[in-house]
């Protein structure tokens, strides 16, 4: 009768615990890059309070409703640079056509899915109801841009539209 061949190093109980010990360093350790990584990349909250936001949300329908009534007319072109900047020129005309002064525009390009990457334009008037202001650097792809317009400390147009840019 012949024996089973003997291995060499036998499996014991500390080998199974050291394998162990292992396989569950390895998964530990991944998990930990993971999600040291989704934690750097994260860009943070749309908003702070949900419920802020929604007591605030009667008011800009109001404030919405006003400026459809004062049926602006109010026109944005984006010029690229070949440096990656970018000139916003935006021209304002009230009601009866009549171009508008003497408001403060403000630009901002918005990225849709990263808001550290959002870039403010600040807006000079240039002639009447023309405003204009650069950014730098602005990467290609796809932008939100905001224009607010104000009078007297108070916001009377807002515009948000999705752009491209090359």
């Amino acid at each position: 009768m012949s024996r089973p061949p003997v291995s060499p190093k036998p499996l014991t109980g500390g080998k199974v615990l050291a394998m162990l010990i292992a396989f569950f360093g390895v998964i530990f350790s991944v998990n930990m890059v993971m999600m040291r990584l989704a934690i750097q990349t994260m860009p943070g909250t749309d908003v702070d309070s949900a419920y802020t936001a929604s007591l605030a949300y009667e008011k800009e329908i109001v404030t919405a409703h006003d400026q459809n009534a004062r049926n602006w007319k109010v026109d944005a072109h984006i010029e690229r640079g070949p440096d990656g900047g970018a000139t916003l020129r935006v021209e304002a005309r009230d009601n009866d056509g009549k171009p508008m002064s003497g408001l403060k525009f403000q630009g901002r390009f918005e990225r849709p899915t990263d808001r550290r990457a959002d870039q403010p334009v600040e807006m000079a008037e240039m002639g009447i109801g023309i405003y204009r202001g650069n950014a730098a650097m602005i990467a290609a792809g796809q932008w939100d841009l905001v224009i607010e317009g104000v009078a007297a400390g108070k916001r009377m147009f807002l515009s948000k539209n999705r752009v491209v840019l090359n």
